[in-house]
């Protein structure tokens, strides 16, 4: 029987959702990634500099913040100062396209709780927050955390795949595309969805990426048994659980 749980939505301890601010001055990836975060269910808010980002905290009162190194006010690392201020328990991740050594000591050194260098996936954002978020007490609301579509179930936590009982190996990138595919079962998603969500942002319309990493998934998840990721010609891929 085809059973599939949403994964579970972390809430702030007085049982309403997490707040989030986004602050990059980047309106397309600002739109991306809000758009995403609000998917899981989060509160919202987006800043396109230092002065706005500090308005935004003062009113929102965050429980994490997603912050751009370089902004066109202040630098990402005098923002993070008056942040920790403001609210000393918020958790900070920053978005930098500086992949120094150097830069991402004084990064952790100032205060931040953790970095993604750009481009990035958006999967892995959202881990990184997620883990966060957790540690800083956030909790999951009732409701399970297994994906689960047929006979292949997914542990996003214990970040486990099994079919039929037997542990399926992954990559980190088809661990997230097959999370994606799993999160939407029996929706046929495009190529450009994919990239979007699975890589980055701004990946430079590499479809020939998905139809790799998909035919790695197909000898993983469907070699030798019933197919559940299917192509629809022209349009995308479906994973589609087999009927009982």
């Amino acid at each position: 029987m085809e059973n599939h749980t949403r994964p579970r939505a972390l809430l702030r301890p007085d049982g309403t959702p997490v707040r989030v601010l986004v602050v990059d001055d980047e309106d397309d990836l600002t739109e991306v990634l809000s758009r995403a975060l609000r998917h899981e269910g989060w509160q919202v808010r987006t800043a396109a500099d230092g002065a706005g980002a500090l308005a935004a905290a003062r009113s929102l009162r965050p429980d994490a913040v997603v912050l751009d190194w370089m902004l066109p006010d202040m630098d990402g690392l005098r923002v993070l100062r008056e942040l920790r201020a403001l609210l000393p328990e918020v958790c900070v991740l920053f978005l930098t396209a500086r992949d120094a050594v150097e830069d991402r000591i004084a990064g952790i050194t100032a205060g931040g709780d953790d970095y993604v260098t750009k481009p990035f996936s958006l999967e892995e954002v959202l881990a990184r927050l997620r883990g966060l978020l957790r540690r800083a007490g956030m909790t999951g609301s009732p409701g399970g955390s297994l994906l689960v579509a047929g006979d292949l179930v997914m542990d996003e936590e214990a970040r486990e795949v099994t079919r039929g009982g037997t542990v399926v190996e992954l990559s980190r990138t088809e661990f997230e595309l097959l999370r994606f595919l799993m999160r939407n079962p029996r929706r046929v998603l495009s190529k450009a969805q994919i990239l979007d969500r699975v890589w980055s942002y701004d990946f430079g319309g590499r479809a020939h990426v998905v139809e790799l990493y998909i035919s790695y998934l197909r000898k993983k998840i469907d070699a030798g048994r019933t197919p559940l990721i299917h192509t629809v010609r022209g349009v995308g891929y479906v994973l589609k659980p087999e009927q009982p």
